[in-house]
């Protein structure tokens, strides 16, 4: 008997071992997606939070941070008292509109796809800090995210950074030290 080509049984098997590792692929695939993003959002805050502490040295300036709820964040530059624009600002964040409102950065308001928590607990109101001229931080205090997309009290996906610690003349980036939700409020971030 002569091989002239595969049989419908060769075939079936190498389709069902191609699909086997496409399938293989793309949940490995879609979980680095996860890790990617936590851990582009973390990298793009703490940058942000850089920046706005070195911009409170370089121009004399107090510059306020704003977590105005889990999902979207602003930076302002004390400008005003709160009736008119002055130089030196009042070291009070005031927000809205016009000459009693302090300036708010520019490309700010920021959203963001994953929820931020605040000190290893969700963020129910708006939650302020600056940094003084000094670029000191008014607050001790870590910002993380979180993934549990199906509330099986385990992290999602799980990336090298996932927090940021803040405290009085330091900014960090980390990895909180747990990935079990019944022990977040012990959580630690700690710094790589």
């Amino acid at each position: 008997m002569k091989d002239k080509g595969i049989s419908l049984v060769e075939l079936l098997i190498v389709i069902t071992i191609i699909n086997i590792i496409a399938i293989s692929t793309a949940f490995s695939f879609r979980g680095w997606m996860g890790k990617y993003k936590i851990e582009s959002q973390i990298k793009d805050l703490y940058v942000e939070l850089m920046d706005a502490r070195l911009s409170a040295i370089e121009n004399k300036r107090t510059h306020f941070v704003r977590l105005q709820d889990a999902t979207s964040y602003t930076f302002y530059e004390d400008d005003s008292n709160g009736a008119v624009k002055v130089p030196d600002g009042d070291g009070v964040l005031q927000t809205g509109s016009g000459a009693s409102a302090d300036t708010e950065l520019p490309s700010f308001p920021k959203d963001v796809e994953y929820d931020f928590d605040w000190n290893n607990s969700s963020i129910a109101m708006p939650v302020d800090f600056s940094f003084n001229t000094r670029g000191i931080s008014s607050v001790q205090a870590v910002i993380s995210t979180y993934l549990d997309r199906d509330s099986d009290g385990e992290q999602d996906a799980i990336p090298d950074y996932d927090c940021i610690s803040i405290r009085a003349t330091r900014i960090n980036l980390g990895k909180l030290e747990t990935n079990d939700t019944s022990n977040r409020a012990d959580d630690e971030c700690i710094i790589k």
